[in-house]
């Protein structure tokens, strides 16, 4: 990454922050993501997802699937929260 592509992207962080809109940019990242994350199957099962008071609410469209993904919520967690960190602590499954 060049010195002048890398200042800009500090320069846009920054910016994020200062504005309070870094968690919201990064609620944003994880809806586009949410397909490579979680693979076909279940995106073309999920209708929706957002946060609220740092709770990730996923809506499916398949009951088993939500069982599923109900019974292995700490994994879901865990793998989502290896490039989101913070930006939630729970997950429920709607």
């Amino acid at each position: 990454m060049s010195e002048e592509s890398n200042s800009f992207t500090n320069a846009f962080r920054k910016f994020l922050v200062n504005e309070k809109l870094d968690s919201k940019y990064r609620e944003k990242l994880l809806a586009e993501s949410w397909g490579t994350l979680v693979g076909t199957p279940i995106a073309s099962r999920t209708s929706s997802l957002y946060i609220s008071n740092k709770v990730l609410f996923v809506k499916l469209t398949s009951a088993p699937l939500k069982q599923e993904l109900n019974n292995n919520k700490d994994k879901v967690k865990a793998l989502l929260q290896k490039d989101f960190g913070d930006l939630f602590n729970d997950i429920r499954f709607i």
